[in-house]
């Protein structure tokens, strides 16, 4: 059964706001907190705060109408009443940045465990349980041990408080593993610069074509800095790719060719800021996406408009062969790929790529002779997918 989570966020940090709100890559440390935990399976997930201010209310109602398991408590005694008996609770500390494979190990265990750090310098941030750990700020408690600490608790703090009882009945403790990664205890928002540096880079994920790897990098990092603040949702990026491809479409049909062309252009960035947006707020984007899926045959029906209109200006029924060849052996190169992974892979033909090899062709007028030129090249790409195919299946019947 996947455990609940239980989140303290009541402490105020060096300016007398809340730690909780303390801003982390475009977001709250909050919905960062909420967002790891729901990504571990954790539900329902209880935020104990004695005020709610404007700010975190805003953020509470944002993710409970995102569909998380979000419910807010003023006292550990309303907390307590939210667990079913039995149940396991992921305990996470106020101002705590935990790593999301630290939660996602920890939810696997099937008994109350504490997840100690190192007593040494690097950690004097966090509570000392003996005289060679510290807490990490992370806890696996069983749900009656904070009915009964709710019921004695007074004045004391939740946390410290749970932890203890936790440690005196006998709850595991388990160094953090050092695939887990570091978690961090922020006070102020530079606690964090560092993890928030290291999430952005995590977020570029692999690059599969020499567009998005030596082309569109740079628009890439801009625009996701400056969008991942923004309530601009990843689908809604993959969704104005898929209209401009359409609008390309109808431009290279009515012959508006540059038009079309930067519309095609202007899509190039939009599923990789997507992406990264997605995997900063810990939402990954459908794997089923019916707008991501349609990206494909919009760019191939962009290319067969451009061969239709030069084969009734001057081309021949030639532009409109290749364009219908390059469509066709680009999709199948696609289906061929699909996961597969091999060194050279970024030269072959992609969406990407063989919209912006149009601009040199399109600089000198050469529109059909780029038809031809992608036609060859999406051909040469799907045999060697092929080839590679055949060789790994060789390689396989051989074993």
């Amino acid at each position: 059964m996947a455990p609940g989570a239980l989140i303290a966020a009541y402490s105020e940090d060096d300016s007398g706001s809340l730690r909780a709100l303390i801003p982390i890559a475009g977001r709250t440390l909050l919905e960062y907190q909420v967002r790891c935990a729901a990504a571990a399976g954790a539900a329902p997930i209880v935020v104990v705060v004695e005020r709610i201010p404007i700010a975190l209310n805003e953020v509470l109602q944002g993710l409970q109408q995102e569909g998380l398991p979000v419910v807010t408590v003023g006292d550990a005694a309303e907390a307590s009443s939210r667990f079913e008996a039995g149940e396991l609770i992921l305990l996470i500390a106020d101002g705590l940045a935990p790593s999301p494979e630290l939660l996602a190990g920890i939810v696997e265990e099937q008994e109350p465990v504490i997840v100690t750090v190192a007593d040494d310098e690097g950690h004097s941030k966090f509570e000392r349980i003996d005289g060679v750990s510290r807490w990490s700020g992370v806890a696996l408690v069983d749900s009656q041990m904070v009915g009964a600490t709710a019921a004695m608790l007074g004045d004391w703090d939740l946390q410290s408080t749970l932890l203890r009882r936790a440690l005196q009945s006998g709850a595991r403790t388990v160094p953090i593993a050092a695939s887990a990664g570091e978690p961090l205890l922020a006070e102020k928002p530079e606690d964090l610069a560092d993890l928030e540096r290291r999430l952005f880079v995590a977020s570029r994920g692999s690059r599969r074509d020499w567009a998005s790897r030596y082309i569109l990098p740079h628009v890439e990092e801009f625009a996701t800095e400056k969008l991942v603040e923004s309530r601009v949702r990843p689908a809604m990026l993959v969704q104005s790719a898929l209209l401009l491809s359409l609008g390309s479409v109808v431009a290279f049909a009515l012959g508006w060719r540059w038009v079309g062309l930067v519309l095609l252009v202007l899509t190039t960035p939009l599923p990789l800021i997507a992406r990264r947006l997605a995997s900063l707020r810990l939402t990954p984007m459908p794997a089923r996406s019916l707008a991501k899926r349609l990206l494909w045959p919009a760019a191939g029906l962009a290319v067969i408009a451009l061969g239709w209109w030069q084969s009734e200006n001057g081309s021949g029924w030639g532009a409109l062969v290749a364009a219908l060849a390059a469509a066709a052996f680009a999709e199948a190169a696609r289906i061929e790929r699909e996961k597969l992974e091999f060194p050279g892979e970024i030269w072959l033909v992609s969406r990407r790529n063989a919209i912006l090899a149009a601009l040199p062709f399109a600089a000198f007028n050469a529109w059909t002779g780029y038809l031809v030129a992608l036609a060859v090249y999406a051909g040469v790409s799907f045999f060697v997918v092929q080839h590679v195919n055949h060789r790994i299946g060789t390689e396989l019947t051989e074993r």
